[in-house]
């Protein structure tokens, strides 16, 4: 350990190296075997690259400056698809589809520039381009012709929501996954399939039925094997989300995996994936989380038990796994809790690294690996989490205790994993404990432990935020006076309510874009979220009481300890006005806080100027009031 005081020791991850780092989201193969297209974030902007896996060519960048790739519905994410030697994209400032040629040249437009699209699926003859549209609140699966030489036509209809659209290799047949309010596509969605009729100008769905799932059972990702005979899908009717075949000559259903582990994850963004079929049909890979742990595996349909595929390099996370259409090869995005997210392709015999997210300067022996733990909390339930300890610092021994910062996600149905955390990194190397904290309602243990947050947000999580400081406390991971909590978004509301319910408890908060009002957050948000709390707190007006109690706005003047309140300007999901509020608050009750407003970010930041000056800001903020206090 270093000389110097715990939270005060020189750190190689600094304020702008964070702000340098890309996003890596996603990864694909075109239709060949040989070419493989993934999204880089770069700052406020992303862009498809690609890689020829035969010629050995260096990558390319294939979207020009003028257009960024996003998608378009909810929280974004199915931003991609190729086949057939082009990409097509949403690009994100008019919502538009584009057909990018792999081989270079300009994109051009296959829809027109209304409301959002996602999730595009490319039909196997590469003449039609299925994918998720929304407009003036009103949700379908449209189809366009892949040159875009037709306006689009709306093919199912009838949901709130969809998600995963896909076809049979026959291209007579599409799934996907919708449903209706109040759910989340969490609590309980179906899988639908229609037959297509091909005989007019452009496919008319016939024959819509719901194979799977129901409201109070949830079905994330169906995909056709490649030879046309089945179809598989994530289904937690077991408790669990497990992986079923379904035939489709017979309509039998097998339930291929049954380990208490998921095998899915809450679908906040369009175009998620954990499991993908070999070229063959003979076998599946899917990603298996256990703890916060999550490894590839392989399993062969006919049979047997799943291997865990070597990827080499102690990942301990893996995220959006697709195999090559032509041979035993699979590509995916790789991290651990010490490694930074890297594209990686695994043929077998080893990995090879397509793409780094950081320069991955800092020395491996400064970072620390994720410790899952688990502590009793209220009402003699356990909650779970993630602990990193300073690197040579032992619970118990004599001297002085690191301060800790208790980090609460996002979700409210979410889960903190060992995966890479720039922010958790650049706490504990400069010698700050920190819990990340799976609250009673996060996923990846469970249906059960899910729907614990029914009607109880604002409780379990608040709960569960205090008895993790109680823990870090009593185990002597941390320093019990100097402990620290901190989220954004539902996080920042976990902050803003532990601060109002439990003074004293922390020693300062930091609240990212957090909520402070579920009344306004019911009446401003986004569709994807507009009955959420239904769910997790009540329906209005019945349970009016019940959102004011939880509220932090109306009881702000309950809160004693500092606090750092970060906003983006622009933010949908949780306007200013929320953070403004609770600043106004505190300015009347005298609390010690600082306020941030980013101009031209939203719910979260991309910009690098603006990460970089987040976490400078939060450096003065804890040494100002956590360390030199």
């Amino acid at each position: 350990m270093p000389d110097q005081p715990f939270g005060l020791w020189p750190s190689p991850i600094t304020p702008r190296g964070l702000a340098d780092d890309l996003r890596l989201t996603d990864v694909q193969w075109d239709s060949d075997g040989r070419r493989i297209v993934w999204l880089e974030g770069r700052g406020a902007r992303s862009v498809l690259v690609c890689a020829d896996t035969h010629s050995g060519d260096a990558p390319r960048d294939l979207t020009p400056a003028d257009l960024s790739v996003r998608g378009r519905v909810g929280y974004g994410g199915g931003d991609f698809c190729v086949g057939h030697g082009a990409v097509f994209f949403v690009e994100g400032g008019s919502g538009r589809i584009f057909r990018q040629p792999l081989s270079g040249g300009p994109a051009s437009p296959v829809t027109p520039a209304f409301g959002g699209a996602a999730a595009p699926a490319l039909s196997p003859d590469g003449r039609w381009l299925l994918y998720v549209h929304s407009d003036a609140g009103e949700d379908c699966l449209a189809v366009a012709p892949a040159d875009g030489s037709q306006w689009p036509q709306r093919l199912v209809t009838g949901h709130d929501f969809f998600m995963q659209p896909c076809w049979h290799p026959a291209g007579d047949r599409v799934a996907c996954v919708a449903w209706d309010f109040p759910n989340m596509p969490w609590d309980g969605t179906g899988l639908y399939v229609a037959s297509l009729d091909l005989d007019g100008p452009a496919p008319v769905a016939r024959d819509v039925s719901m194979l799977a799932g129901g409201p109070e059972v949830a079905i994330f990702q169906p995909a056709f094997s490649p030879d046309g005979r089945t179809l598989a899908y994530v289904s937690d009717e077991s408790g669990w989300g497990q992986i079923y075949l379904r035939n489709l000559g017979d309509g039998s259903v097998h339930q291929l995996t049954d380990a208490e582990a998921e095998h899915a994850q809450p679908a906040w963004a369009q175009g998620m994936r954990t499991f993908t079929w070999g070229h063959d049909s003979a076998r599946i890979y899917f990603l298996r989380n256990h703890g916060g742990v999550r490894h590839v595996m392989v399993q062969p349909v006919a049979g047997g038990p799943a291997q865990t595929l070597g990827v080499g390099e102690g990942y301990t996370w893996a995220e959006q796994p697709a195999a090559s259409p032509t041979q035993d090869q699979l590509v995916g995005i790789a991290s651990s809790s010490v490694t930074p997210a890297r594209v990686v392709l695994a043929d077998g015999t080893r990995t090879h690294i397509l793409k780094r997210s950081s320069g991955e300067l800092a020395p491996t022996e400064l970072m620390v690996a994720a410790h899952p733990v688990s502590w009793p909390t209220a009402g003699d339930a356990t909650a779970h989490g993630m602990l990193y300890l300073p690197p040579g610092y032992v619970p118990g021994q004599a001297g002085p205790r690191p301060p800790a910062i208790v980090r609460i996600h996002s979700g409210p149905t979410d889960q903190s994993k060992a995966s890479y955390s720039a922010a958790t990194q650049f706490f504990v190397t400069r010698g700050y404990a920190v819990l990340e904290v799976n609250y009673r309602g996060s996923t990846g243990y469970g249906r059960g432990y899910m729907l614990a947050l029914r009607d109880s947000w604002g409780v379990c999580d608040v709960e569960d935020a205090v008895s993790a400081a109680r823990y870090l406390g009593e185990s002597g991971a941390a320093d019990p006076a100097r402990l620290v909590i901190y989220g954004s978004s539902a996080g920042g509301y976990t902050v803003l309510e532990a601060l109002c319910r439990a003074p004293g408890t922390f020693r300062a908060g930091i609240c990212l874009y957090g909520v402070s009002n579920l009344f306004a957050l019911v009446a401003d948000t986004h569709k994807f979220e507009a009955r959420y709390l239904d769910l997790i707190v009540g329906p209005l007006p019945e349970t009016a009481a019940r959102y004011r109690e939880r509220s932090p706005i109306f009881h702000a003047d309950l809160i004693r300890d500092p606090v750092a309140i970060f906003q983006g300007a622009e933010d949908k999901v949780v306007p200013p006005a929320q953070a403004e509020e609770v600043v106004a608050a505190l300015r009347r009750s005298g609390v010690p806080h600082t306020y941030q407003l980013y101009p031209g970010e939203g719910h979260g930041w991309r910009r690098p100027e603006t990460i970089e000056a987040f976490y400078t800001a939060v450096e003065a903020f804890l040494r100002q009031h956590v360390l030199f206090a």
